[in-house]
């Protein structure tokens, strides 16, 4: 088991200790379960209130706490309690998965694939055509990349992933279990004599660096080019792309957010969860759309959208006002 003292902690957070605690920290835990030799933090003035009933040894918390740390407990002084919290989290993350060789014997690897240097691939794992696999990515077990496709340098794909065709995945990204990158768009014509008719989807995926994508998410091919992600996009579990959208670099999609066809995504865009983004439409740089809104056009940059069919955020809270108002009045009549 992993443990430490309050000093050796604060070696590494660079903040400033009020109080102190003889006991060692084995772990981190919310304020509300910690136990006496474990760490927690407090990143919002509106928690303060739990620290008293927390038997958390100690807190790491913003410049401007409110309170004190009690009889042999402390908190560590931070800029920013909820960043210095991650690298707390790093100091006691468990292991990665074992690898006992460096590429499984069950792993099916095309002879023209390139596999670099220090890469790592599991059992299960399918390696076609011309796939190239940057310097120390792991891939691990059950993994397929299909035809000509790219991963970049230290990038993990998680087990169950499907790459296919043509996909090109940039340095440093992370795509967790099963998700899909490359899979045809949703593209559909009506004919009188067939019915509908498949659209032949025949572009790609290109990702950027430092991109994360999580479990269950799909990013569709692009029906002539590609569907791109810029670098330091991070995306949440069943996220659905779809084919052609263009995404700035660091823009977040939360949980069941969902973009159509030819979305554009400036710099900096967040999507709420369960958000949803008609086709071609374009959203400017830093704009937020909250969770569950539904967007028909254009944002232009900075603005802050909710409701279904999206308005400016203060614009939807004066409707939702004026609507209880009127519930309230009907009810009393």
């Amino acid at each position: 088991m992993k443990s430490y003292s309050i000093h050796e902690i604060n070696e590494i957070l660079k903040g400033v200790i009020v109080g102190n605690t003889f006991h060692n920290i084995t772990a981190p835990e919310q304020l509300e379960v910690a136990n006496e030799s474990e760490i927690s933090f407090i990143g919002n003035k509106k928690y303060e209130k739990l620290w008293a009933t927390s038997a958390a040894c100690v807190a790491v918390v913003n410049e401007d706490i409110s309170i004190e740390p009690g009889e042999n407990r402390a908190f560590i002084k931070v800029k920013n309690a909820d960043l210095a919290m991650s690298q707390v989290l790093e100091m006691f993350a468990p292991p990665t998965p074992i690898f006992r060789t460096e590429i499984h014997s069950t792993a099916v690897i095309d002879e023209s694939a390139t596999i670099c240097n220090g890469v790592r691939i599991g059992a299960g794992c399918y390696i076609g055509p011309k796939v190239i696999v940057g310097d120390n990515s792991t891939i691990y077990p059950n993994v397929t990349i299909l035809d000509e496709s790219t991963i970049g340098k230290n990038s993990v794909i998680w087990s169950g992933t499907v790459i296919r065709e043509r996909c090109q995945i940039g340095n440093d990204c992370i795509i967790h279990p099963n998700a899909t990158i490359g899979a045809d768009g949703f593209g559909f014509r009506p004919d009188p004599q067939r019915g509908l008719v498949k659209i032949p989807q025949i572009g790609n995926v290109i990702i950027g660096n430092n991109v994360e994508i999580g479990a269950n998410s799909c990013i569709d091919r692009g029906k002539f080019s590609s569907t791109v992600l810029g670098d330091g996009c991070k995306i949440d579990n069943l996220v659905q792309i779809g084919h052609n959208s263009k995404l700035g670099m660091f823009c977040i999609m939360a949980g069941n957010s969902g973009l159509a066809g030819s979305v554009t995504l400036g710099n900096g865009v967040i999507i709420g969860g369960s958000a949803s983004i008609k086709d071609h439409t374009s959203i400017g740089d830093g704009a937020i759309v909250g969770a569950g809104s539904g967007v028909t056009g254009d944002i232009e940059a900075g603005k802050t959208m909710l409701g279904y069919p999206a308005v400016e955020a203060r614009d939807a809270l004066k409707q939702w006002a004026i609507l209880k108002r009127l519930v309230n009045e009907s009810k009393k009549k």
